[in-house]
């Protein structure tokens, strides 16, 4: 599987539509063309002011303002998701121009949303209107401060960032190139120069986002405070049904779970590129060389399987990649076998505007944002995908990945629509991994044709060493994006500091360094799409927990005895009953309880990793023996030191 994009952002979270696109109108209302061969319609004009500023503060105006709030979040959504969806599928700048007007009046509409539901925080209201109050009060990403401009200004800002990414391209070997493209030569390249110069080459599309970047967290600051935070990572870390500072003693507390696994599988990688490419390249000890591992950020390793593959223990008897050509799968077919998993579980098949509607390949005549998303635009049945699709394992897994949120924002279509959301951010992320943790297995794709006989026990250790390199690998890097986010939040990065502090960051939990020393101009966090695209990014480390916490209750439910590694629940309607019961649940209800309804667990647990992995953790064990695991800034030596 040669993986190119994964954890993709899907349910981008401006917070009052549930899909990747949400935000309100421009003053005129404007003709949108809303698919091919569809009639051209024009909504009904809506505006970002009008809500009552005198809503009196007793329970009977809390209850009052609550049901205009959602009321006005209901139209004014719709609108602004499908003028982000114009954009992401066209980008232009005419569609640049009326997302940022949409974004704009978004932000003030979500200001003035949370400053109004602070006003209720001392009013003894129903227990449902004070969780909606609360959603209120915590559902923006990056808050305005309420004064003339400050929205517009950040809008333009937040816009700018994510189509500077998305058009991104760089000179490589005398022309120029997407990171799609850069992303499949680093996938598969061997030779320590050439992924030196596509991991360097990609980051020169960055600098330019650096004093935008740092404008953009000033003013998100200052409207954070004025909602009673200190701080707009404050804000995010507020959200999860527990005080800021517990959410982030609860995430270290998960990753001193997962981190002597992790610290297991980077000795053993280590020690393999160390013998193919010498101490010149990779010494044996100390940090890996981040451009060696065949993704663009480092965040997962599975493109290096073949240099870091068992010489024993038994090898892997297929490639999904190989069998989805073999069995002339196209994108669109992808997709159909994705919804088929879902329907195997007893849930309704996609809507068929979702196939009119959906971008699945890339559009060959203009830009578009080819992150993988998914998308609800109505908030009740105008669920879509959007993604570049190729024929692949990596994409495959993808697809299962974004139904997932396409079938859980279908789910809770029934709840209030200040419920029409995940438990958490992470549940929303988890809910499609959980599902492509089956979809990997060789026991679904013999279940769909793919194989014709599933491998026996000898291909445990190669399987799970290929999952590891993603799941487990991704862990830290999953933690650090937002790590360093809290850090520029705080004040305590300092603009003049983004860089060095990232660079810090990768060596303190991935173990890992830049192939070379960075310019003094390098702003490499801009070079990840969720930074210039605010998307918070700690939702995708939880989800890496939640997955196999659902895995391990749902085959346990399933009546599975065998490893967990190899059990599939394509088919078994009595787990998707559940699951789909714990869907339905929305944001309704805090997060622990929706765990519960699924799984029978109120905890986050990652024991659940380490059960899922452990026949590939004692190997590890043994194949590290005699090396000097783990690395140190003492012995960094010449990798790659920041200017």
């Amino acid at each position: 599987m040669k993986r190119q994009m994964t954890t993709a952002a899907a349910v981008c979270a401006l917070a009052f539509a549930a899909g990747c696109a949400a935000s309100p109108t421009p003053d005129k209302a404007l003709p949108l063309q809303a698919d091919a061969g569809a009639q051209t319609f024009t909504p009904a004009p809506v505006t970002a002011t009008g809500l009552r500023a005198d809503y009196p503060t007793t329970a009977e105006g809390a209850t009052q303002f609550v049901a205009d709030a959602e009321a006005k979040m209901l139209t004014f959504g719709e609108y602004a998701a499908r003028v982000q969806w114009a954009r992401a599928t066209n980008i232009t700048f005419d569609t640049m121009w009326l997302e940022s007007k949409v974004n704009a009046e978004a932000t003030e509409l979500q200001v003035q949303f949370a400053n109004q539901a602070a006003k209720f925080n001392d009013v003894a209201v129903d227990p449902v209107v004070r969780r909606k109050l609360n959603l209120l009060r915590l559902g923006i990403v990056l808050p305005a401060p309420n004064r003339p401009g400050a929205a517009e200004e950040l809008s333009q800002i937040a816009t700018r960032l994510d189509s500077t990414y998305s058009t991104g391209k760089f000179d490589f070997k005398g022309r120029q190139i997407t990171l799609d493209e850069a992303s499949l030569i680093l996938a598969d390249s061997r030779d320590p120069n050439e992924t030196k110069a596509l991991y360097e080459g990609w980051r020169t599309i960055s600098p330019v986002m650096k004093n935008d970047y740092a404008r953009m967290v000033e003013i998100a600051n200052e409207g954070a405070r004025e909602l009673g935070f200190s701080d707009t990572g404050a804000l995010w870390r507020s959200g999860y049904d527990m005080p800021a500072d517990d959410f982030a003693e609860e995430t270290d507390r998960l990753w001193a779970q997962v981190k002597p696994f992790y610290e297991n599988l980077h000795c053993y990688v280590r020690a393999r590129l160390n013998a193919k490419y010498g101490d010149a390249v990779q010494p044996d000890h100390g940090p890996i060389r981040a451009d060696l591992l065949g993704n663009m950020w480092s965040q997962q390793w599975g493109n290096i399987y073949d240099v870091v593959a068992p010489t024993s223990g038994g090898a892997s008897s297929y490639d999904l990649t190989e069998l989805l050509k073999s069995a002339d799968y196209d994108p669109v077919k992808m997709v159909r076998t994705g919804e088929g998993f879902y329907v195997s579980l007893g849930l309704d098949p996609l809507p068929q505007t979702f196939w009119e509607r959906s971008q699945i390949v890339r559009p060959r005549d203009r830009e578009v944002v080819c992150h993988a998303s998914a998308w609800d635009l109505d908030n009740a049945d105008d669920i879509r995908i959007k993604m570049c699709t190729n024929v692949n394992g990596d994409d495959f897994y993808t697809v299962h990945h974004e139904l997932g949120h396409n079938y859980y924002q279908r789910a809770y279509k029934n709840q209030p629509m200040l419920f029409r959301n995940g438990a958490n951010d992470g549940f929303h992320e988890a809910i499609g991994d959980f599902v492509g943790l089956s979809a990997l297995t060789p026991t679904y794709l013999n279940q769909i044709g793919l194989l014709k006989t599933t491998p026996g026990a000898e291909e445990d250790i190669p399987f799970l060493l290929k999952m590891a390199l993603d799941k487990i690998a991704f862990l830290p890097f999953g933690l650090m994006v937002d790590r360093w986010r809290w850090g520029v939040f705080s004040g305590e990065t300092t603009p003049d500091q983004y860089n060095a502090a990232w660079t810090a960051d990768m060596l303190k939990y991935q173990g890992l360094v830049p192939p070379g020393p960075r310019p003094a101009n390098a702003f490499d966090p801009g070079a990840k799409y969720h930074v210039p695209g605010n998307t918070p990014y700690t939702r995708y480390f939880l989800a890496h927990i939640y997955q196999f916490q659902f895995q391990r209750a749902a085959c346990k439910q399933a009546g599975w005895t065998g490893p967990l590694h190899r059990c599939s629940v394509y088919g078994n309607k009595d787990v998707g009953a559940r699951f789909n019961a714990m869907l339905e649940m929305g944001q309704s209800k805090p997060w622990p309880e929706a765990l519960e309804a699924f799984t029978g667990e109120t905890r986050n647990d990652a024991s659940a990793v380490a059960d899922y992995f452990a026949p590939l953790n004692q190997w590890l064990t043994v194949q590290n023996r005699g090396h000097d695991c783990g690395w140190s800034q003492a012995r960094r030596r010449s990798l790659g030191r920041v200017c």
